[in-house]
């Protein structure tokens, strides 16, 4: 995110539940165009489930290389690792528009404490360009913390490992997010 700022706090938006019919709408049309990536596309349908939330864009991260130009790629690095040293990572990211109400306050507090769990690569916030179409959306990604504010970074080889690594276990902890907050009710619980 090329606009990537500490996540603001949250704004009256009267107008939540038209937006988020609009967006379930064109998720629809995404996912039967295949423009989800595989890898996170159950993810993201799980997110349609939570009232509080919608999702409003996603990738799950690439990396580009000289064995492997492909923008889209999804071939495990270990394939090349003795083919190539600098990889080119295209960041792994969720944005939301989170409801400004106590369960959109718990998935925010869920979504910050999953940040900190790896500071050093997984930040959450607020994107600019996406706040001044979105009111109340937020970004959780996954990237080197010195580049937060980029879409893409050349790493070396053995942290692009790491990522691709920490990738999985990231969108993983969303996952379970997401399904803590499909039911409103056991948030109560937490």
């Amino acid at each position: 995110m090329e606009t990537f700022t500490t996540a603001k706090p949250f704004v009256l938006n009267k107008s939540y539940e038209i937006e988020r019919k609009q967006s379930l709408f064109q998720l629809k049309e995404e996912i039967n165009k295949g423009s989800i990536d595989s890898p996170i596309l159950r993810l993201v349908e799980e997110f349609t489930k939570i009232p509080h939330c919608f999702t409003i864009q996603c990738c799950y991260g690439h990396f580009v290389h000289d064995a492997e130009r492909d923008p889209h790629n999804l071939v495990p690095l270990d394939k090349y690792s003795n083919e190539i040293e600098k990889v080119n990572y295209r960041i792994g990211y969720l944005t939301f528009c989170i409801q400004n109400n106590a369960d959109g306050k718990k998935l925010f507090q869920d979504f910050q404490n999953l940040a900190q769990q790896d500071a050093e690569y997984i930040q959450f916030g607020s994107a600019d360009w996406f706040w001044e179409r979105q009111v109340n959306s937020y970004v959780i990604q996954i990237e080197p913390e010195r580049s937060k504010d980029t879409d893409s970074v050349w790493i070396d080889l053995d942290e692009a490992l790491y990522v691709e690594k920490l990738k999985d276990s990231f969108f993983s902890a969303v996952f379970e997010v997401a399904l803590r907050h499909q039911n409103p009710s056991d948030l109560n619980d937490s």
